[in-house]
């Protein structure tokens, strides 16, 4: 990955032109989200960067990763996917939707947790309710997986990964917009949190996060 810190790169030249949202094709509501996201303005531990986006969820598709960096390393990483279809979808409930895949490893003391998912699972919708924004239709999943190494590997540590998949209907503002950038500033919020950093701003500081961990992710 090679992405500007703190904000949207459109590093995109050679990928699929449904992320690059340009084209007559392309409905203007769905291009004017795209730009919102790209002129979002994030935390500076955050990289993010374009990816090629899934072909067949919607007839429009804009993908972005990102990770939470510390130096040298990687302490949480995801995907965040823009979904738009003009003529509305019944089980979104509106004409937009985000998907997301954010995932960590976890300190020892936090995986033995037993409230852990839905602690996580809160993460994701109070970091949309700070911003207050408008939002329908979530649901997910939070994940917890464990790994043990033996033989040739048996000298690593035990290993476990925190994974939320998610995703939610952003409200749709004037000419039928949704707020996708202070989405994506939700969203990066939730990743810094997963990863372990203290909240950017004062006023959140009784916000609980995961203790801050190093080393990559696992792909």
């Amino acid at each position: 990955m090679a992405p500007a810190q703190g904000q949207f790169s459109d590093h995109s030249d050679g990928v699929d032109g449904k992320e690059r949202a340009e084209g007559p094709s392309v409905p203007p509501a769905f291009r004017a989200a795209v730009d919102a996201l790209r002129s979002a303005r994030l935390r500076p531990e955050l990289e993010v960067e374009p990816t090629r986006p899934p072909q067949r969820l919607a007839p429009h598709a804009y993908a972005l990763e990102a990770a939470v960096v510390d130096g040298e390393d990687d302490l949480a990483d995801g995907r965040l996917v823009l979904l738009h279809d003009p003529a509305g979808h019944d089980a979104w409930q509106g004409a937009f939707r985000l998907v997301t895949l954010v995932r960590a490893e976890l300190e020892p003391e936090m995986a033995a947790d037993p409230l852990l998912p839905e602690v996580c699972w809160t993460w994701l919708t109070g970091a949309l309710d700070a911003r207050g924004l408008s939002y329908g239709e979530a649901g997910g999943t939070v994940t917890r997986a464990g790994s043990h190494y033996f033989g040739a590997l048996s000298a690593r540590r035990p290993a476990t990964q925190i994974e939320i998949r998610a995703s939610w209907t952003p409200r749709e503002g004037r000419g039928g917009v949704p707020d996708a950038a202070a989405h994506l500033m939700a969203w990066g919020d939730l990743l810094c949190q997963i990863a372990g950093l203290p909240p950017s701003d004062p006023a959140d500081a009784a916000v609980v996060t995961l203790p801050q961990r190093r080393g990559p992710q696992v792909s």
